[in-house]
C-alpha cells in the first residue's frame, strides 16, 4: 500500500475556501492523487520551495495574493517549469481565461467543478508534462545548451547548463531573468527575422557568448543554442562534417544516436514527428544505410572516435 501511494502523482491544491478544499481533496484522493494543501498564494510559494508537485490546482480569486500573481511567481522557480498549473474559477469570461494562460497556466476549470472532467484534464496535462520533462532530461544529459526566448526578449526556459553559462557571464538578474542589455540585443536581432543557422554575439558581458537560431516555434518563441565562440566543435557539428548532412539532419542524427523516437526528437527539436522522419530518410541516403539502427551505429562510432 505504501509503495502504491509513493507512485501517485502529487497535486498541490491552492484555495482559500475550506469547503472547496475538503471536497476536492476527497475527489483527488479517490482519483489516486497525493494531495498537498495551501490556503493562500504565499503558502503555495513556501511549499514549492521544498517540494515539487506534479501538478497544481490554483484558485484564481483569493485574498492578499490572487491566483494570477501566485502563478506568475510560481513559474519563476526553474524547478516548476514543466509543472502544469490549472486554474479553478467561477469566471469564464475571455479576459480572465487569457490572463490565466498568459501568466503560465495550461488550462482552467469553472466552478462548480465536475470531478470526472477535472481528473480527465489533469491526466492529459500530466502526460504532456511527463513528455516535456523527459525531453528536458535528454537535453540536460546530452549537454545541450538550449533556450527559448519570446519575441520581446524574455527568457522562457533553458537547460541548467544555459543558466550556469548566463550566470557566469552576468546575463541574468536576481529572478533568473535576462538583463536589459541582453534582452535588447535579442529584440533588435529578432526584428531582422534571422534565418535558422544565423548567430548573434552577445555584447557587454563578463565572458564571450553567442546564440545560434535553430527554429521559430509556433510564431511565438525562438529556439536558440548558446555557444562560447572559442568552444570546440560540438557533437552535431562533428556529425555534419563527417557525413555531409545538413545542420538539421545532424541534430536529428545526434538524437537517433541517443536512442530517441521520432516523437521525442520532434519534441526536442520543435518539429513534427513526420518532419523528423523526412530528415531521417535523407540521413539514410547520405550515410548509405537502410535503417535507424545502422544510422545510430555510424553516429556513435563517429562520436566515439
Amino acid at each position: 500500500m505504501n509503495s502504491q501511494k509513493s507512485h501517485q502523482p502529487v497535486v498541490l491544491l491552492v484555495d482559500d475556501t475550506v469547503d472547496t478544499i475538503n471536497m476536492l481533496s476527497d475527489v483527488l484522493e479517490d482519483g489516486q492523487f497525493t494531495v498537498l494543501v495551501a490556503l493562500e498564494g504565499s503558502q503555495a510559494l513556501t511549499i514549492t520551495r521544498n517540494i515539487r508537485p506534479d501538478i497544481i490546482l490554483l484558485d484564481a480569486i483569493m485574498p492578499n495574493m490572487d491566483g494570477f500573481e501566485t502563478c506568475r511567481r510560481l513559474k519563476k522557480n526553474p524547478q516548476l517549469t514543466d509543472v502544469p498549473i490549472i486554474f479553478m474559477t467561477g469566471l469564464s469570461d475571455t479576459e480572465h481565461v487569457l490572463m490565466g494562460l498568459s501568466v503560465g497556466g495550461v488550462d482552467y476549470v469553472t466552478k462548480p467543478i465536475r470531478a470526472e472532467e477535472l481528473i480527465a484534464r489533469m491526466r492529459v496535462h500530466l502526460e504532456n508534462a511527463r513528455l516535456a520533462q523527459s525531453t528536458r532530461r535528454a537535453l540536460d544529459s546530452a549537454g545541450q545548451f538550449l533556450l527559448t526566448i519570446s519575441s520581446d526578449g524574455v527568457l522562457q526556459w533553458a537547460t541548467p547548463q544555459v543558466f550556469e553559462q548566463l550566470k557566469e557571464a552576468g546575463a541574468l538578474g536576481d529572478e533568473l531573468e535576462l538583463n536589459a542589455i541582453v534582452s535588447q540585443q535579442l529584440r533588435e536581432w529578432f526584428t531582422h527575422k534571422p534565418e535558422s543557422g544565423r548567430q548573434l554575439p552577445l555584447c557587454d558581458l563578463d565572458k564571450e557568448l553567442l546564440v545560434e537560431l535553430l527554429n521559430f516555434i509556433d510564431g511565438r518563441e525562438y529556439l536558440l543554442r548558446l555557444k562560447a565562440p572559442s568552444s570546440e566543435v560540438d557533437d552535431a557539428q562533428r556529425l555534419k562534417q563527417q557525413f555531409g548532412v545538413t545542420d538539421r539532419e545532424a541534430d536529428v542524427l545526434l538524437w537517433i544516436a541517443h536512442g530517441k523516437t521520432n516523437r521525442e526528437i520532434g519534441q526536442i527539436l520543435a518539429m513534427s514527428p513526420r518532419t523528423a522522419n523526412k530528415h531521417l530518410e535523407q540521413i539514410f541516403k547520405k550515410l548509405g544505410v537502410e535503417n535507424r539502427t545502422s544510422a545510430a551505429a555510424a553516429a556513435i562510432k563517429c562520436l566515439g572516435a
